[in-house]
């Protein structure tokens, strides 16, 4: 145990010192929580041993998910000891949820966290992310760190304890470590290979020479994912699972496949990748293997383990029945061009009607989860009817008990990981609560029907989120990090980043 809490003040004083220069002493990641906020005096939690009483909570109950009234949840540690209803008797410490509907925390299949806020507000017009996120890559490390604060900051805010991160770099995805393993998040984090320094030249690609002169440096980058992965692995008691994260069929070869294949393997924690993205990438593997990216990847064995595949614009009947056989995650993202460029271009009511294991994932512009669960379920209804009405099928309308399961339990499952993404005895304690009653969202008190009120909330709707125990927000506050200077520092890197887009004519 003492060597245990030796290396995790190694690993603080070390981020710390990191971020000096661009932070001040101030710091902007800290062990413990701030003593006040902007609004008032932070709430500390004694100990992880506490007990949340809430007007309904998502309970797993006799193999399923069920909302239940008057509902309490007790954590001891890393994990939840206790279930039931009506007030929970006991001497530890109390957690009033009343108005709230209590849920395991959400997992996004899909976030770059690096790279969401330099881009918002400026690509809804139709400007391309590349040069923003070209510039987050030449970013110190410091500076880095702080963008990526700010971003998994905003992810945690909106009740997102898991992140299935596809950083778009190694150098991004150590950045998103560093925050992670200092604020207790669960994170399955890869570096995208190939990474952004070398991808634009290799994904829009005229001649395939580009691609085949590729291969002996994408080799090395994913060798050097794997050592780093490796050296991760099961950090933070089991916080830290690391995934191997290729960017794209259409940007790899047979041979650079198959070493991720067989990194994943030695990792045994499986693959998060861009899949069908769009018909481009559909058109350049069927010319050079003559299949589809699914059936393509399949073949090399990349569906063997977890498998993730994000977008899946362009996904065919038999690509959803390959995905449902194998127990892939299609990750939804329907923010992921930026607020209303593509909410409704992306095929989740297909998913669903597939059974296919359907997430809501971030990807890059918004952090907010619940704000994506609503999109996800207002913009597929409005795909569903469209393609009912011009094709005549009869895709079911997405629920928003469908988004929630799909955020949590079945997300997990797709993890291989059944102790995440419920509410149940044995599981570890991530949770999240949410204000289904108060202004705005709600009548005055929790209704009759609960989750419905999601589709009213946003992520400052949330009020508890909690991560294998460990407090990151507590009555709507932010605990793992001192809220206003985190915004402030995050400014600084966003303004820097703007200022040389202005310098080299971008915003013309």
């Amino acid at each position: 145990m003492a060597r245990e809490l030796s290396r995790r003040g190694f690993v603080r004083d070390a981020v710390a010192a990191a971020l000096v220069p661009v932070l001040g002493t101030a710091g902007l990641l800290q062990a413990q929580p701030p003593a006040a906020s902007a609004r008032g005096r932070t709430r500390r939690l004694r100990s992880r041993d506490f007990v949340v009483e809430a007007s309904y909570a998502l309970l797993w109950r006799n193999g399923r998910a069920e909302v239940v009234p008057d509902a309490y949840v007790q954590v001891r540690g890393n994990e939840i000891v206790a279930i039931g209803t009506g007030r929970f008797r006991g001497n530890v410490e109390r957690i009033n949820a009343s108005g709230q509907l209590l849920l395991p925390g959400f997992i996004s299949g899909h976030t770059h966290a690096a790279s969401g806020s330099p881009t918002r507000g400026l690509i809804e017009s139709g400007r391309s992310y590349q040069r923003p996120i070209e510039i987050v890559e030449q970013l110190p490390d410091e500076q880095l760190d702080a963008l990526t604060a700010y971003n998994v900051a905003e992810l945690v805010r909106s009740g997102c304890t898991s992140h299935v991160e596809m950083s778009l770099s190694l150098r991004q995805a150590q950045s998103y470590v560093r925050v992670a393993r200092q604020w207790h998040v669960r994170g399955f984090p890869g570096g995208m290979v190939p990474g952004t320094a070398r991808l634009f030249p290799i994904w829009r690609r005229s001649n395939d020479a580009v691609l085949a002169e590729s291969v002996s440096a994408t080799l090395a980058e994913i060798e050097a994912n794997r050592q780093y992965a490796l050296s991760i692995r099961g950090a933070e008691d089991g916080l830290i699972m690391p995934m191997m994260t290729p960017h794209a069929a259409d940007t790899h070869t047979p041979e650079t496949m198959r070493a991720v294949v067989a990194a994943a393997k030695e990792l045994g924690t499986g693959i998060h990748t861009h899949l069908a993205q769009g018909s481009g990438e559909v058109r350049t593997v069927q010319r050079l293997h003559g299949v589809s990216p699914a059936q393509w990847l399949a073949s090399l064995g990349a569906l063997d383990g977890p498998f993730f595949g994000a977008h899946m614009t362009a996904a065919t009947a038999d690509d959803w029945s390959l995905l449902q056989q194998r127990g892939g995650v299609y990750a939804h993202c329907p923010s992921g061009g930026g607020a209303g460029n593509s909410s409704g271009s992306q095929p989740y009511p297909e998913a669903l009607a597939a059974g296919v294991a359907t997430n809501v994932g971030i990807d890059t512009h918004s952090n907010d989860y619940v704000e994506n669960l609503k999109l996800a379920v207002i913009c597929g209804r409005a795909r569903a009817r469209l393609v009912n009405q011009f094709s005549g099928t009869k895709l079911p309308l997405p629920s928003v008990m469908q988004a929630v399961s799909g955020a949590t339990h079945g997300v997990a499952d797709g993890l291989r990981r059944p102790d995440l993404g419920r509410l149940a005895v044995g599981a570890k304690a991530d949770l999240c609560s949410i204000d289904v009653g108060g202004l705005l969202v709600g009548s005055g008190a929790a209704g009759p029907e609960p989750w419905h009120n999601l589709l009213y909330a946003n992520g400052h709707s949330v009020r508890h989120v909690f991560t294998q125990g460990y407090a990151q927000v507590v009555d709507g506050q932010l605990v793992v990090a001192d809220e206003s200077q985190l915004v402030r520092n995050g400014a600084r890197v966003a303004q820097t980043i703007w200022a040389q887009l202005r310098a080299e004519g971008w915003f013309a």
